[in-house]
């Protein structure tokens, strides 16, 4: 029997707390050796509802989703960045699409051990836990899943890598 963790996915969509689940996981992948992924999924979804609620005009959507991009870009340099300080590497993914169903297509194709994700915003009505992207992905998620909190434990477990 191998490994129970060999590979672990990070999402990370911009928020701090996505970024704390970042620091978690490459404490994970250096104490494991499991293989490790960030990934940021441009939300065109959102986008196209937008469209067609006349929010946006199809060229303001043609800049907001390059906006977007360069947005993923920058945070997947970044926790790129935070697993070369501690001597890992991390695979950078980015995807389009619906929040949810790209999580979840990505775990199928990258056959993923633990999805990791950053503390859940409050719930405030059915409403926001409809639409919920990662509480969704959460939930149908095929793999564990490890939901990070406490901010200041994380940053001490990661700055005392080597």
């Amino acid at each position: 029997m191998g490994k129970p963790i060999n590979k672990i996915m990070v999402y990370v969509d911009g928020t701090e707390q996505s970024v704390t689940a970042a620091q978690y996981a490459i404490c994970l992948a250096s104490f494991s050796g499991a293989e490790l992924i960030a990934l940021y999924v441009v939300n065109t979804r959102a986008m196209e509802d937008l469209l067609k609620a006349r929010i946006f005009l199809s060229d303001e959507e043609a800049e907001y989703e390059h906006d977007l991009e360069a947005d993923a870009e920058r945070y997947l340099k970044y926790v790129g960045e935070l697993a070369a300080k501690k001597g890992l590497t991390i695979a950078r993914k980015q995807r389009k699409g619906s929040v949810h169903k790209e999580i979840i297509d990505a775990i199928h194709d990258e056959q993923v051990d633990l999805l990791v994700i950053g503390e859940l915003s409050r719930i405030r009505s059915r409403r926001d836990e409809f639409y919920d992207e990662a509480e969704r992905a959460m939930r149908t998620a095929p793999c564990s899943v490890l939901i990070v909190k406490d901010e200041d434990r994380v940053w001490e477990l990661y700055e005392s890598l080597v």
